[in-house]
């Protein structure tokens, strides 16, 4: 019962979170192996700059956010399979995907909300940066998010309803704790 009511679930989702994490790998390692091209007009020319210095600590962050991004396809393609996975192994991936899934969707409504702001003058902005902050605020915020949905959609077509507390706490774990991280980083400055 359990593989058959597997196979009825919807592969999609974890198809789109994977085809996701796998494009939005592609930038980062671009911009690691030294590309800029079409940085300056879409991305913080702070970033830019750390980029075109070839700034070790900047390098660094590139090819470990490239990494996570692959790390992200990754799981959702383990999220589009139709077989059952064990117990433990279901567990871990409603916990990573919901841990994903709400950073993605945090750090996306950030860049939507903050955009927004700005572009209604709430928050001060230098105009010189308008243009680069339409990018984040309806390409990156609006990716961002994208990706963050795909994670949450693959794992609930992926709850394990034989397991339904165990995968509950798991994924709940996850995304409270990725929300928490992510407040006390907003707190403190921090990314």
């Amino acid at each position: 019962m359990r593989s058959r009511d597997m196979t009825r679930r919807p592969g999609w989702p974890g198809y789109a979170a994977a085809v996701w994490g796998f494009a939005f790998a592609v930038p980062s390692f671009y911009w690691a192996l030294g590309g800029v091209t079409g940085a300056s007009s879409t991305v913080a020319p702070a970033l830019v700059q750390l980029a075109r210095d070839r700034d070790p600590a900047f390098l660094t962050v590139l090819w470990v956010t490239g990494a996570l991004k692959v790390v992200g396809g990754l799981l959702g393609l383990a999220l589009a399979r139709r077989r059952a996975w064990g117990l433990g192994m279901s567990r871990l991936l409603q916990f990573l995907a919901w841990g994903a899934g709400v950073l993605l969707v945090w750090h996306g409504a950030l860049f939507v909300g903050q955009g927004l702001l700005m572009q209604a003058h709430v928050i001060d902005l230098d105009p010189a940066l308008q243009p680069i902050n339409r990018w984040y605020t309806y390409l990156w915020g609006p990716w961002f998010l994208a990706g963050g949905v795909a994670l949450v959609l693959a794992a609930r077509a992926r709850f394990d309803r034989t397991d339904r507390r165990g995968a509950t706490i798991a994924g709940a774990v996850g995304g409270l704790g990725a929300l928490l991280l992510s407040a006390a980083a907003l707190v403190l400055g921090v990314g």
